[in-house]
């Protein structure tokens, strides 16, 4: 019998703390002969990072107070901050990043996007750009299934490849930023993704979203466009290998035929996680994503 057959813990408690970063092999079960329960899964996150937070604490003691040179103000850390800082911490630890920066020529798709109306009444829909990016993925993640993939066992050389396509969507709220997720997104027209988009958003924002809905993605998408910028660098949201960032889209004079034309480009910034995806595979995933987003695919994407 191996070790890892003597540790005592169901299936979804094994997922449970995969997703937090942990091995269950590290974790002490309270129950009867040792079996792990989640409640000893997060009590083991937390003595881990209590005993990060002092050895981080010896190592950059700060010699003043910050009072010393001022008036300050001391404030609670909003509690959805709070529950994702040792995510985040985990992830940006574990995974080595490596960000790939691209612009999509999208020009079409806005045209196409701006000119959508009503069929019975004529008026015109409002679609966000992000309906049509989501639908741009999911076409891309099915050629590229390493990025639709976690890994659970790289000590042996074993990953995940997910066959379901359920995409993160970064949400912005008062609270703090959520990562729900849009399950089965390759089954959903374009209308049915931007209705969606508006329910989980308004879930996020009210504190009505399950906490399920924030587990089981295949990749995320992060966009700062409708606040500003171009350029960044997202954070995998691990166990996941990948995510996409969104800037904001402006108009460029871009050389085409040799003669400059007026283009609405759109930034990209493509994080993953380098140990099962190198530098020329994120090219051509990025490259993929710039066609699926490009000139006459927008009709595509609507269906």
């Amino acid at each position: 019998m191996t070790e890892d057959k003597k540790i005592l813990a169901t299936p979804k408690v094994r997922k449970f703390a995969r997703e937090l970063g942990a091995n269950v092999s590290d974790i002490k079960g309270t129950e009867r002969k040792g079996r792990i329960t989640e409640h000893d899964v997060k009590n083991y996150i937390a003595n881990e990072l209590n005993s990060e937070k002092e050895k981080f604490t010896k190592k950059n003691k700060i010699e003043f107070s910050h009072s010393e040179f001022g008036e300050v103000e001391i404030r609670d850390i909003p509690r959805v901050k709070k529950i994702a800082a040792p995510h985040l911490v985990n992830s940006w630890t574990t995974i080595p990043h490596v960000t790939h920066h691209d612009e999509a020529d999208i020009t079409e798709m806005e045209e196409f996007r701006n000119s959508i109306t009503d069929t019975f009444t004529g008026e015109k829909k409002k679609f966000t750009p992000l309906s049509f990016i989501i639908k741009a993925l999911v076409a891309t993640l099915k050629i590229f299934p390493n990025f639709n993939s976690s890994i659970d066992d790289i000590e042996n050389g074993k990953i995940v490849i997910k066959k379901y396509f359920h995409i993160g969507i970064a949400v912005d709220t008062p609270h703090g930023l959520m990562v729900p997720k849009m399950r089965n997104a390759d089954k959903k027209n374009i209308n049915k993704i931007n209705n969606e988009l508006k329910i989980l958003s308004e879930k996020c924002k009210n504190l009505k979203i399950d906490k399920k809905e924030f587990f089981g993605g295949s990749m995320t998408i992060t966009s700062l466009g409708g606040i500003g910028g171009s350029f960044f660098t997202p954070i995998i949201n691990y166990p996941e290998v990948a995510i996409l960032g969104i800037g904001r889209s402006s108009k460029k004079q871009i050389l085409i035929d040799g003669k400059f034309q007026a283009r609405v480009m759109l930034p990209l910034s493509l994080s993953y996680d380098h140990r099962i995806i190198d530098g020329a595979e994120g090219a051509k995933f990025c490259n993929e994503i710039k066609n699926n987003l490009g000139k006459n695919f927008a009709y595509k994407l609507a269906v």
